[in-house]
């Protein structure tokens, strides 16, 4: 199995604690949560991560 590669969102704090994204595995979106990264990971299909990150974005606030 290839290694993912993950990366944090640009508008995170490099300091603060933040979910990390791996796109590098076909077929796959993978996250973890940056302050245990030796912890588990979550493994989406691309269509739903979409489907979770257009549900975030269109949620109305609060």
């Amino acid at each position: 199995m290839r290694a993912f590669t993950f990366r944090k969102s640009s508008y995170s704090n490099p300091f603060d604690e933040c979910v990390e994204v791996a796109v590098n595995v076909p077929d796959t979106v993978a996250i973890r949560d940056s302050k245990n990264p030796e912890g588990p990971v979550l493994r989406f299909t691309p269509a739903a991560w979409a489907d979770f990150r257009r549900a975030l974005t269109s949620a109305p606030e609060s």
